[in-house]
């Protein structure tokens, strides 16, 4: 096994209650050191240019492991992985439209679906909160925020869309510093995109989120937005793909690989 992989670990014991229907909701601050992974499952005629796509626009899509056509397993993220189960809370587009959420997929899994592990800024969110950084949303047990934007990434065969950033309250000096940790993970969408006004890139109303919870942001604070992995379910509804699986945001896949390992 890759030694970046603990299967033993507490990444496999979460996995273990989310497949038991124990947990189902967001993922934020679970397994600590362990990377977490967005998840979208298309039919194989869609995953050549979703790939490039996501080659393309590398802050927002770095793709962190593709399985076969019809596989469910993940190897190189962990040895126990079967994606139809691991999810806390799936989301099931047709024609680009959300048609449920369910909390298992297996009644819905075919032959020719091709499934995409893209890094996740909860993974470095650790980091953060053992450097003295507060993350709100942590502490309150709430959804990170989630916004549309009028950033447009690379559009790639048939795939475009709008960037989704994720937002996290902080001081100027904590702002900084998360700058320079999160920038230590490319993989996991690395340093902000932007902070400070809102308006500048386009999120009209900071208090409503396009996805996820809102959070507060105190006096002495700005908001500061990375790069999200939420931001291919924006093009899915700007594409319709006649099929499609992806996590419900903030529900992520906790894998067996520790940051910082490979």
């Amino acid at each position: 096994m890759d030694d970046g992989l603990i299967a033993s670990g507490e990444a496999a014991s979460v996995r273990q209650r989310i497949r038991a229907g124990a947990h189902a909701g967001p993922t934020a601050g679970l397994a600590p050191g362990y990377v977490q992974g967005n998840v979208v499952i298309l039919p194989r005629d869609w995953a050549t240019e979703f790939e490039q796509f996501c080659r393309v626009n590398a802050n927002a899509c770095p793709v962190l492991a593709i399985s076969e056509p019809g596989v469910p397993a993940l190897p190189t993220l962990g040895a126990d992985i079967d994606i139809r189960h691991d999810l806390p809370r799936y989301r099931v587009y047709r024609h680009g439209v959300l048609d449920e959420q369910p909390t298992d997929i297996a009644d819905l899994w075919r032959d020719d679906l091709v499934t995409f592990v893209i890094g996740c800024s909860f993974t470095f969110e650790h980091p953060l909160i053992e450097a003295g950084i507060p993350l709100r949303h942590v502490a309150q047990g709430l959804n990170v925020a989630m916004y549309k934007t009028a950033i447009e990434t690379t559009p790639a065969g048939r795939w475009h869309g709008p960037m989704v950033v994720s937002m996290r309250p902080l001081t100027p000096e904590n702002a900084t510093r998360a700058a320079e940790i999160s920038s230590r993970f490319p993989d996991m969408h690395g340093g902000p995109v932007h902070s400070g006004d809102p308006a500048v890139i386009g999120i009209r109303d900071i208090a409503r989120p396009d996805y996820g919870d809102a959070v507060a942001i105190e006096p002495g604070e700005i908001p500061v937005f990375w790069a999200c992995g939420v931001t291919p379910q924006a093009a899915i509804e700007v594409v319709r793909p006649e099929f499609c699986i992806t996590h419900a945001p903030g529900c992520m896949l906790i894998t067996d690989r520790q940051h910082g390992r490979g």
